[in-house]
């Protein structure tokens, strides 16, 4: 990494995005979530994510199942099933999971695979 390189990404984080610019990720769990702004001085505006309720699994669309064999990781099946290891929160949420390990515990469980759950064809 060139010298350049480095200042540009110290100036990107010693310099946060503007107000309304997104600061999470397309893929992330948190993309469709709203920001709101704390500033309670005038002075200092605080961008922060609002909460995330975790959807109920019977909404979300399945699109494919997978069962679990023994080694298997939440990040690698996300990836030979999604396409992307970091959408494993997509099987946590389709699984009613809060940690992503215990998905994979049981060899033989079968994952559902869903679609998000703002995706159209979703039941309501």
């Amino acid at each position: 990494m060139t010298i350049n390189e480095q200042e540009q990404r110290l100036q990107a984080l010693l310099h946060p995005p503007p107000v309304g610019a997104s600061v999470v990720s397309p893929t992330s769990r948190y993309a469709a979530v709203g920001t709101a702004v704390l500033d309670p001085d005038g002075e200092h505006p605080v961008v922060y994510l609002l909460r995330r309720f975790v959807p109920h699994p019977e909404r979300l669309l399945t699109v494919g199942t997978h069962v679990v064999v023994a080694r298997d990781r939440t990040d690698i099946v996300a990836a030979e099933a999604l396409g992307d290891p970091e959408l494993f929160w997509r099987l946590c949420d389709g699984n009613r999971a809060v940690f992503p390990e215990d998905l994979v515990q049981e060899p033989g469980r079968r994952l559902r695979i869903t679609a998000p759950e703002a995706l159209p064809g979703s039941s309501p």
